[in-house]
C-alpha cells in the first residue's frame, strides 16, 4: 500500500471508508430487524391481542352476572379486564353508568341498550361490544360495555423506548460509521505519511547540526519515496561539497599559517638589522636615517600582521579552549583603561570608563582572550576617533553575564562596514578606511573569542553619531568549570 502514489492511497482509503460503512450499516440493519422481531414477540402485543381477550372477559361477566352491578365488584372485574387495552362501562338496565374506566356515554336508554347486545360497533377508531347482565328472573338487569382498538401495543412502558432507540440508532448508524471509519483509515493514512516526514525532519535537524553521516531509511515507489531519495541525494551532494569546502578551507588555513611562518623570519631579520643600523653611530645622512625609520616601521607592521595571521590560524585549527582564571572585573577594566589612556592623551581623546554591578567580586574568565577582544575594539576606536574626540567604555555585570559597550565620536560605520566588519581580512570602506594598513583580522578575531565565551557581539551607529560596539560574555563565580563554553 505504501508503494502506491498518494493520490491512489487517498482514493483507496476513501473507497474503504465507504465500503466499510456500507457493510457495517448492513450488519446493523440486520441486527435491528432481528432485535425488532424479538421485541415484537416478546415486548409487543399483536393488533388483535385485546380482541382475543374478549371471550375470557365475557365468560367472567356471565359467571358473575348481577353481582357486577355492585361497586364492590369493580376491583375483581378489573383484574379480569386488561384495562391497559380495554376500557369498560358497567350500566344498569336503564343505560345509566354505574362505574368503569370509560366515561363517555354511548347508550341513552333501555331500548338503545337492547339494540347493542351481541353486536360490535365502531366509534372513532375503537370497537365496542355490549355484553348483557341477566338476572335470576331471566330479565336484563344491566350490561358491560367493552371498548378496544386493533393496534400493536407494548407489554410494558419500556417497550416504546426500546423501539425508539432501536429506530434512531439504525437511522443514524451510516453517519456514525462514516465518522468512525474516516478517523480509523485517516489515522492509518497519516501514519504512513508521517513516518517519512519525521525522517526528513530528523535529517534536517542533523544537517543543521552539521551531522551528515546518516541515511534516510525509507524506500517507496511514490512521491514520498522520491522525495526521500532526492533528499538523500541532496545530502550526499552537500556532504561532498562541504567536504571539499572544508578541505579547501583547511588547506587555506594551513597555507596562511605556513606563509605567516615563512614571513616571520625575514621580517624579524629586517626589523633587527634596521634597529641595529638606527642604533649605530655611522654618520648617516638625514635621508638615510629617514629611510631606515620607514623600513623599521613597516617591518613592525608586517610582524604584527604575521602575528595576527598566526593567531587566527591557531584559533581556527586548535579552537583554543578557554583558560579560566579568577579576576576582579573592576581592577581588570581599570588596568586595561590605563593602558589605553596614554595613546588617548597624545591625541586629546577623552576616555571614559563606567563599571556597574562588578564590585569586588571575583569572576572566572579567560583574561588573555578578553584582553585581545578589548584591544582589537579599542584600537579601532582610538584609530578612527578624531583628535579631541571621546570614547566611552561601560561594563555591567549581572549574575553570570558581563555586558560591554564601547562608543566613540568618530564617523561611525557605513552600511558596508556593518555588513562585513566581522569578515576575515575586511579592511573597511571610506568611512572607516584602512589608511594605517591594519590587517582586517581584529574584529573577526574578536567575534570568534566572544563566541567561545558563550556570548555575542554587534555593531551599531550611535544616535548622536560615532561607532557603537556591544558584546556580552558568560562569567562564573566558581572554579568547577569546563574548558569551553557553549553559547
Amino acid at each position: 500500500m505504501k508503494n502506491r502514489p498518494l493520490k491512489t492511497q487517498f482514493r483507496v482509503n476513501f473507497v474503504l471508508i465507504i465500503l466499510s460503512s456500507i457493510l457495517a450499516t448492513t450488519i446493523t440493519y440486520a441486527l435491528a430487524v432481528v432485535l425488532f422481531n424479538h421485541l415484537e414477540y416478546k415486548k409487543i402485543y399483536p393488533a388483535n391481542y385485546y380482541e382475543n381477550q374478549l371471550p375470557r372477559v365475557k365468560d367472567y361477566i356471565r359467571q358473575q352476572n348481577t353481582r357486577l352491578l355492585l361497586l364492590s365488584a369493580r376491583n375483581d372485574l378489573e383484574k379480569v379486564i386488561p384495562v391497559k387495552g380495554i376500557e369498560y362501562q358497567v350500566l344498569n338496565s336503564e343505560g345509566v353508568i354505574l362505574y368503569g374506566t370509560l366515561t363517555q356515554k354511548f347508550i341513552e336508554n333501555r331500548k338503545q341498550l337492547y339494540d347493542q347486545f351481541n353486536i360490535t360497533t365502531g366509534f372513532r377508531g375503537r370497537y365496542i361490544q355490549t355484553i348483557p347482565i341477566i338476572g335470576e328472573d331471566r330479565r336484563i338487569s344491566g350490561a358491560v360495555l367493552l371498548a378496544y382498538s386493533l393496534n400493536t401495543t407494548y407489554t410494558n412502558d419500556t417497550g416504546n423506548g426500546w423501539l425508539t432507540t432501536l429506530f434512531i440508532g439504525a437511522l443514524f448508524s451510516p453517519i456514525v460509521y462514516v465518522v468512525i471509519f474516516t478517523l480509523m483509515f485517516s489515522k492509518v493514512f497519516t501514519n504512513q505519511i508521517n513516518k517519512p516526514l519525521q525522517l526528513l525532519m530528523d535529517a534536517s535537524r542533523k544537517i543543521r547540526e552539521k551531522d551528515l553521516d546518516f541515511e534516510v531509511e525509507y524506500r517507496a515507489n511514490n512521491e514520498l519515496g522520491r522525495l526521500c531519495m532526492a533528499f538523500s541525494e541532496m545530502k550526499d551532494e552537500l556532504k561532498n561539497s562541504l567536504s571539499a569546502q572544508w578541505k579547501m578551507e583547511q588547506e587555506r588555513v594551513e597555507m596562511v599559517e605556513a606563509l605567516a611562518h615563512d614571513l616571520k623570519a625575514p621580517l624579524s631579520v629586517i626589523r633587527g638589522y634596521s634597529e641595529a643600523l638606527i642604533d649605530s653611530d655611522a654618520g648617516r645622512s638625514e635621508k638615510e636615517s629617514r629611510y631606515l625609520a620607514v623600513i623599521k616601521e613597516n617591518a613592525e607592521k608586517g610582524s604584527d600582521f604575521v602575528r595576527q595571521m598566526l593567531y587566527t590560524a591557531d584559533l581556527e585549527s586548535s579552537g583554543r579552549d578557554l583558560k579560566l582564571t579568577p579576576v576582579c572585573m573592576r581592577s581588570f577594566i581599570e588596568q586595561r583603561v590605563g593602558n589605553y589612556e596614554l595613546q588617548a592623551k597624545r591625541r586629546g581623546i577623552e576616555l571614559i570608563a563606567e563599571i556597574e554591578g562588578a564590585g569586588d567580586r571575583g569572576c572566572l574568565l579567560d583574561t588573555e582572550k578578553l584582553e585581545r577582544i578589548l584591544d582589537n575594539i579599542m584600537s579601532n576606536s582610538l584609530q578612527y576617533t578624531p583628535n579631541g574626540g571621546r570614547i566611552h567604555l561601560s561594563v555591567k555585570v549581572e549574575q553570570h553575564r558581563a555586558f560591554f559597550e564601547i562608543r566613540d565620536s568618530g564617523k561611525g560605520f557605513s552600511k558596508k562596514d556593518m555588513d562585513n566588519i566581522f569578515n576575515k581580512f575586511y579592511r573597511g570602506d571610506e568611512a572607516r578606511g584602512s589608511k594605517d594598513g591594519h590587517s582586517g583580522l581584529g574584529m573577526y578575531i574578536a567575534r570568534q573569542l566572544v563566541a567561545k565565551h558563550g556570548g555575542s557581539i554587534k555593531v551599531y551607529n550611535a544616535e548622536d553619531g560615532g561607532a557603537y560596539v556591544a558584546f556580552d560574555l558568560k562569567v562564573f563565580m566558581n572554579r568547577s568549570l569546563p574548558t569551553h563554553l557553549d553559547s
